[in-house]
Order: structure tokens, then sequence, then C-alpha cells
């Protein structure tokens, strides 16, 4: 075998794909029972045809992913339907905060819409721009280079105490909720770079959900795959060094006990200390019929941020990043049948998606702290829920080793990180040992199903160790 990739999310996916296409001989191997890592999607376990997404619901990068643009998901029959409402996040006592694919209609019902254009027109009317260099190398020039200034200076001024200069509580929350899917302190450089990156996808390519679940991302690259001769083997946990070229799409930690004595002892004793950051605890429902939402226009929405203000979200992700259990958690959800009906069974039964953040390797059931955030914005929430299957933190390794403590983010909560890798190397998907490389989320350009950690670490490999320099093709 030329290359074995270790672990079969999207990345790992999208390294094998480039691999096989260039003539090698490559399998994948999966610790789980089932292949697509951060893309799965699974049944309830008490109403089987009710399905769940294992990990990741929506998919914003998926449209935005140079890798995933030339694989061309829509030319393999996967369908990403884009909502017209990208996100919202409700506020306590007053209207909701929505953003519309449309930006003109967002700042429209925002109390000072011009203040949110101020932010994110320049970088929607670059967005191609802002999108090259977000989910670039983080090695090369941008070019050309003012759209990643104007990012850059919207990263300072929404990352420091100086985030005031957002005017209006709606649009401050708005902001706020779409930049905690970083899981970092607010406010922060790393969270103001995910917010503006995720708030330029929503107003200029939209928020698309995957119809029929997460799973047909994963399926069309594994199908891929398979057709270039690529070997696929789920529920094996590799614990010794493959053979040939190995590729690893899990946390950079799981080195330490494949190779062992086999690391130099610098990068082990980094490795050793690589720090994890805060966790998500997952709770996932099914409904017997729509969310009473107190905002009628919350109906149409797929994805919530179910923080309240901008200051509650803050002083709940402090209390998370210093180790404590917010009294009311920031809790990201996703109502995926809005954007895909199918979603729903003969019942009228539908999937309702949360994560909740909480301190690292919690060991609390969030069920009853997801409810009660969720009943303050729609009173009546828990006479539509019929089950409930709840995946604390720490237990979050159990269906994906790489969330250690439940960080569904793999440590990369600093923008030094996400620019330099897991351990500060010039090429960051490569390891001091030969024929070994890293792929996962915890290498640039970060988390999010986009492939392009993959994308690199093949691009990588291919040079090093088989000599092919130029780049096969991905079209089916």
């Amino acid at each position: 075998m030329d290359v074995t990739v270790v672990g079969s999310g999207p990345n790992g996916l999208a390294a094998a794909v480039i691999c096989a296409r260039a003539g090698l001989k490559v399998q994948v191997i999966e610790a789980q029972p089932t292949l697509g890592g951060g893309a799965r999607t699974a049944a309830d376990s008490t109403f089987p045809s009710v399905f769940h997404d294992v990990c990741s619901a929506v998919h914003p990068l998926a449209l935005a992913s140079p890798f995933l643009a030339e694989f061309d998901l829509r030319a393999r029959g996967v369908t990403l339907a884009v909502p017209e409402i990208a996100y919202a996040n409700p506020l306590p006592g007053r209207p909701a905060a929505v953003a519309y694919r449309d930006l003109t209609r967002t700042c429209a019902e925002l109390e000072d819409g011009a203040s949110w254009r101020r932010l994110l027109g320049p970088l929607v009317r670059d967005a191609a721009a802002v999108k090259d260099f977000m989910l670039g190398d983080k090695r090369s020039v941008p070019r050309p280079l003012g759209p990643a200034l104007r990012l850059g200076v919207r990263m300072l001024a929404q990352g420091t105490p100086a985030w005031r200069s957002l005017v209006g509580e709606d649009a401050r929350a708005l902001f706020t909720g779409v930049a905690a899917h970083a899981i970092s302190r607010l406010p922060s450089l790393v969270s103001a770079g995910a917010g503006l990156m995720l708030a330029t996808l929503a107003h200029s390519v939209g928020w698309p959900i995957p119809l029929g679940g997460s799973q047909a991302i994963a399926d069309a690259l594994i199908a891929d795959l398979r057709a270039h001769g690529g070997e696929l083997t789920a529920g094996v946990e590799v614990t010794e060094p493959p053979g040939g070229v190995a590729v690893f799409d899990t946390a950079p930690t799981a080195l330490l006990p494949i190779y062992g004595g086999a690391l130099p002892s610098r990068y082990a004793k980094a490795l050793r200390r690589y720090r994890f950051g805060a966790g998500a605890a997952k709770v996932d429902f099914v409904l017997s019929d729509e969310i009473p939402w107190s905002d009628p226009r919350l109906l149409k929405a797929p994805t919530l941020h179910l923080g309240g203000t901008r200051e509650q979200m803050a002083q709940a992700e402090a209390d998370v990043t210093a180790g404590r259990h917010a009294q009311w958690p920031m809790v990201l959800a996703a109502c995926p049948h809005v954007a895909d009906p199918g979603r729903i069974d003969a019942d009228g039964r539908r999937p309702f998606w949360t994560y909740a953040h909480v301190p690292s390797g919690s060991n609390v059931d969030a069920t009853e702290a997801v409810t009660r955030v969720v009943e303050r914005f729609a009173p009546g929430f828990r006479d539509v829920v019929v089950a409930v299957r709840p995946v604390p933190a720490s237990r979050m390794t159990d269906h994906n080793a790489n969330y250690v403590g439940g960080d569904i983010t793999l440590g990369t909560g600093s923008v030094w990180r996400a620019i330099a890798g897991p351990i500060p190397r010039l090429n960051p998907w490569c390891t001091p040992v030969p024929k070994v490389y890293l792929c996962s989320a915890a290498t640039p350009p970060g988390p999010g199903v986009h492939g392009m950690a993959g994308y690199y670490a093949a691009r990588t490999l291919l040079r090093r160790e088989f000599g092919i320099t130029e780049m096969p093709k991905l079209t089916p």
C-alpha cells in the first residue's frame, strides 16, 4: 500500500481521493463502525425513521471550499439546499435578530442596519477573496491583498474590547452568536475570524444543508475513492505504525501511542503538552411538531444561536473557558428539516440538533440545560419533545476519537495555532517522523467540512514522497 489514511473524516477522505486519483494505492482505516468522521448521519435509537447528524449539520464551507468546488458535489448527486435564512439569534423580550441570505434584507430588519453593512458589506463584495484567504494554507501571500487587509482590520475591531463599534443590541448579538462557533472566549481574534468568515458566507453563498444529512458529503467522497481503487476499512483502530506513507486525520496526540519512541523527544514533549479547548455536549432531540418560537420568523431558520444577548454569551463563554458550567450556556441548534423536508418522517417527527458549550471533559448530561435555554425563546418546547439522546462532552470521543474532552475544534482556539499548526512547523502537515503526515482540523485552515487540510497534506506528500508536482483533476 502506498498511502494509508487513518480516520475517515472529510479531510482524510479528501487526502485519500487526491492520492488515489494520482495513481497511488490508498487505504483508509477508521476506528468507528461507520465512515465519515464529522460528516456522518445516523438513525435515532428510539425512532429509526428520524436521522441525526452525528457532528455537523449545516455546512457553509461546503460551498466555499475550493476542493469541494472542483470535486463538484452537485454533479455527484449531492444537493446542498440553501435556505432564505442563514442563521438567527433569538433575544429575550424582543424580536430575534435574523441573518438572511440577502444582506439588504438583514440590514433592513436590524436597529442599525448601516452598522451591519459597514462591517460586512465590503467583505461580502470580496467574498471570493475572503474565502480564498481564510481557507488558504496561511503560507501564501494573498492576492489581491486588499480583502485580507479589510478582514484583518475587522478582526481587530470585533476580536478586542473595541467590538462595541458594532451598533445595536440585535446586531451585536447576531455577530456574537456566529462568532461563538469558535468555542472561545469573547471577544477574541479567533472568534472574530470565525464570525467574519461565517457571516460573509451567509450573505454570499448561504449556509447550505445537504439533503438527507451530512453523510451525503462523506458518501460522495467514499464513492469516488472506491471508483479509483481505494480501500476502506471501518471498525479497526490503528495501534501500530502503518506501512508506506501515513496520513492521520486525527488529533495530533494520537501519534503518541502509535509511534512512541520513534518520535523525536522534543516533538513528543510538545504533543504531551498539547492542550484542547472547551467542550461541546451534544443533545439530539426528536420532535413531534414545530418548535413554538415566540418569534414566528424562526420557523424558517434552520440554524439558531441560543445564547441571548452579546453580554450573556460573553459571560457564558467566559465561564466555560474558566472551567465552570454556565447558568445559561451557549447553545447552537439546527432544524435541518426547514431546508430538507425529507427529514420529517411519515408520522411528522423531525430531528432537532443541539450543542451546549461546557467545560472540557464535562460529564454532565446537558438535556435539561438545553431544554431550559430553548424554553426561554419557545415556551412549550418540552411538549413537542418525544425522544432525547444526550452525549456529554466526556463521551464525545465515543463517536469521534478526535473530540478530546468534547473539543470539536481540536484545540484550534488561537490565531497562532490556526496559522502555525498544532506544533509550530514551516509545513504544519508534516511531522518529524519520515513518511508521516497530519491532515485533521488541527492543521490549517482549521475546523469545518471543507477538505482543505486534506488537500494541503496530499499536495505536500505527493511532492515529497512521490515526486508528483501536478495535482490530479477532481471533476467527476
